[in-house]
């Protein structure tokens, strides 16, 4: 269903793909150079993959890496904003939440920055990854991780209505429903996807959650080998509201754009009005309206 219009008026947003590691310092300089090429492109929105402040070796490290929200590493990003003039989607900040003290765990934070550095929401990762799966090292994100308690409503940016959430959301439709029956636009899920599981579902389960949401996926990855014992998929992408990819990275660190057009957004929603049709009465609200 090509129909999106193709005009360059339409806002331009960036998807950074990276390979973090442990070394946070130099996570920031890979992950800044690309911000700043994602402006000088002429984006308003550029994208950063869960993770992107480190991927440590084990859940000690991680902890002992975490941060608060207002350290040292979200003002070093909050400047970046400021500096650069677009707005940031920060996918998964390793979070020490208020609660640290009492926990000693740490929160999965998907942080969104305006174009002055402002934090306009944090949304914490609700469904963590423990799984087990044969080919591809094991994942416990409970071992160091809460999950958060609550949705965020989606918010208002300039390439549109942003609903957040972060890599195994994805697997989750009923969040991508909620998030879309309260407005949401554009989809978000920054990630770190694994080797076995990104071929096998990575792309399909990412145009699933637009197809039937009728909305834009952003999705940054993290790709590459991090250390000795983590390598991630990478591929980002951006899929329209009719499953169709209309950006993806290449191999290896870097940036694509997508201009994101909400008027053929709308458009498909009025040609096939399935929010209309749905049918609680029989299977119940799925992904129930947020508040």
């Amino acid at each position: 269903m090509a129909i999106s219009s193709s005009s360059w008026e339409l806002p331009l947003v960036a998807v950074c793909q990276v390979t973090s590691t442990p070394d946070k310092e130099q996570n920031f300089k890979t992950c800044a150079e690309l911000v700043r090429e994602a402006a000088r492109l002429g984006a308003c929105l550029a994208f950063l993959p869960e993770a992107f402040d480190f991927i440590a070796r084990d859940p000690a490290e991680t902890l002992h890496l975490s941060e608060p929200l207002g350290g040292n590493l979200l003002g070093e990003y909050t400047q970046l904003a400021r500096e650069c003039g677009l707005w940031l989607s920060l996918g998964g900040f390793h979070e020490r939440g208020q609660d640290w003290e009492q926990t000693q765990k740490i929160y999965n934070c998907h942080v969104l920055l305006n174009s002055k550095g402002s934090v306009v929401a944090a949304y914490r990762k609700t469904h963590l990854c423990d799984v087990d799966i044969p080919g591809q090292a094991p994942m416990h994100e409970s071992d160091s991780t809460m999950p958060g308690p609550s949705i965020e409503p989606p918010v208002s940016t300039p390439a549109g209505k942003i609903g957040l959430a972060i890599c195994y959301d994805m697997r989750f439709p009923e969040l991508s429903l909620a998030l879309a029956q309260a407005g949401a636009e554009i989809l978000t899920y920054p990630s770190a996807f694994g080797f076995v599981t990104g071929p096998a579902h990575w792309e399909v389960l990412l145009r699933a959650r637009a197809i039937e949401t009728q909305c834009y996926v952003v999705a940054a990855a993290q790709c590459g080998r991090h250390h000795q014992k983590r390598e991630s998929y990478g591929h980002s992408m951006v899929v329209d509201p009719w499953g169709t990819v209309v950006a993806r990275c290449s191999d290896g660190p870097g940036l694509c754009l997508a201009r994101i057009d909400l008027s053929y957004l709308r458009q498909l929603r009025q040609h096939l009005p399935v929010f209309q049709h749905r049918r609680p009465d029989l299977y119940g609200s799925l992904g129930h309206p947020l508040s």
